[in-house]
């Protein structure tokens, strides 16, 4: 079995598709991520680390209903899969173990 390991834009990412619960989106995840951590980010950079967490099976997308305030344009929502959350629980242990072990 290959152990997944992913950078920190990836973590910060798939925990902001986390606490968004099926209302995650690029933009919405810009938006949290500079309301939450008062980070700026890219949606090129953003868009990258999507492809990149669904390539890893860590996320699933599909397309939401068209709207009209989009102009008919379908935005791809993100959700995090049972792999996903497994890797943040592990994550999560990992560093809150190094967290633990500063004297």
């Amino acid at each position: 079995m290959t152990t997944r390991t992913i950078g920190e834009l990836e973590e910060i990412v798939l925990l902001i598709i986390a606490i968004l619960h099926g209302e995650a989106y690029s933009v919405k995840i810009i938006d949290e991520m500079d309301e939450r951590l008062n980070r700026k980010v890219s949606l090129g950079a953003v868009q990258t680390v999507l492809k990149r967490l669904e390539k890893k099976e860590l996320v699933q997308s599909a397309f939401g209903n068209s709207t009209s305030t989009r102009g008919g344009k379908r935005k791809r929502q993100y959700k995090v899969t049972s792999v996903g959350l497994n890797l943040l629980e592990r994550t999560r242990a990992q560093r809150n173990g190094l967290h633990e072990a500063i004297p």
